[in-house]
């Protein structure tokens, strides 16, 4: 399990970075592109109403939900999450625009990186990552994969992974992308994200964050790298009373068969499962619908 985004990440990752960044990438796999700290102008609205019609069509945009992403903050409870709520009505059929973080691929097809953690980059991650983390920044890499929103359009996501596992994750993401699977967002999680006070309405799909498993000291398979969560508001993680994110308790549901919710023996099950990665979905002393991990935890 993840964490959601706050309010001004969510904002800060509709900023459209310098399209030379990547420039070098192509179909195949190449290294990564180092990454300025200061990005440019948005482009894409993060919670709009209504998508706005393409320049010169007659026809409205796509429907989008109007609730306020990251600013209806939930009441702590003695565990330090958020109060579970009601699913909103405007997040009960989820779907948001995707904003641009780094340049979508100009000609709409699949393209990836896989690179070291630059000191830019290393400067973005945050207190996500620290000395005392049980994986060496060298045994990282920074990765980026094209994925499909809830827009229809193509984007460019990033992810912070476990290097020896790098190639086959992409290779998973390239399946999603040509199977139309939509992710909502693939951004790194920040020192902003580990801040921010819980909204409970988050569902960003991500790698690593350096942290101890949910009700345990022990590490996570997120503090290696080694676990990435797809979709978390679409598939909560679950177990007694704790749902997380705390409004995503209309996605316990699992006959639920809307795009973005993943079922046992699903493409996106099939192909973790295809490089040797395990599905929280099928735990039974607890559900972690999101979650898969190279270490089956």
């Amino acid at each position: 399990m993840g964490i959601g985004p706050a309010a001004a990440v969510r904002r800060g990752a509709a900023l459209l970075l310098a399209a030379a960044l990547l420039a070098g990438c192509s179909g195949g796999t190449t290294a990564a592109p180092s990454m300025p700290s200061t990005p440019s102008a948005p482009s894409v609205p993060v919670a709009s109403g209504v998508a706005p019609a393409p320049p010169g069509s007659a026809s409205p945009g796509p429907a989008y939900s109007d609730w306020q992403l990251g600013v209806h903050v939930l009441p702590r409870t003695p565990g330090g999450y958020g109060e579970i709520r009601p699913t909103p009505k405007p997040l009960r059929v989820r779907r948001f625009p995707t904003a641009d973080l780094l340049p979508p691929p100009a000609d709409g097809r699949f393209h990836s990186s896989i690179g070291p953690v630059t000191a830019q980059i290393r400067e973005r991650m945050g207190e996500t990552w620290s000395p005392s983390c049980p994986v060496a920044l060298r045994d990282l890499a920074y990765v980026t994969v094209s994925f499909r929103g809830f827009d229809g359009q193509a984007h460019t996501g990033e992810l912070v992974l476990a290097a020896a596992e790098a190639e086959d994750v992409v290779s998973v993401f390239r399946a999603l992308f040509a199977a139309d699977f939509p992710i909502e967002e693939m951004r790194l999680p920040t020192t902003a994200d580990l801040d921010a006070p819980p909204t409970g309405d988050g569902n960003n799909t991500a790698a690593l964050v350096c942290r101890a498993a949910r009700g345990q000291s022990a590490w996570s398979a997120h503090a290696y790298g080694l676990a990435i969560d797809v979709n978390p508001f679409l598939n909560p993680y679950h177990k007694g009373e704790l749902v997380l994110p705390e409004r995503a308790s209309a996605y316990l549901d699992r006959t639920r068969a809307q795009p973005g919710i993943i079922h046992a023996d699903d493409l996106v099950v099939r192909e973790f499962a295809r490089i040797g990665w395990a599905w929280g979905g099928s735990w039974s002393s607890l559900k972690d619908y999101q979650h898969f991990s190279a270490t089956g935890r």
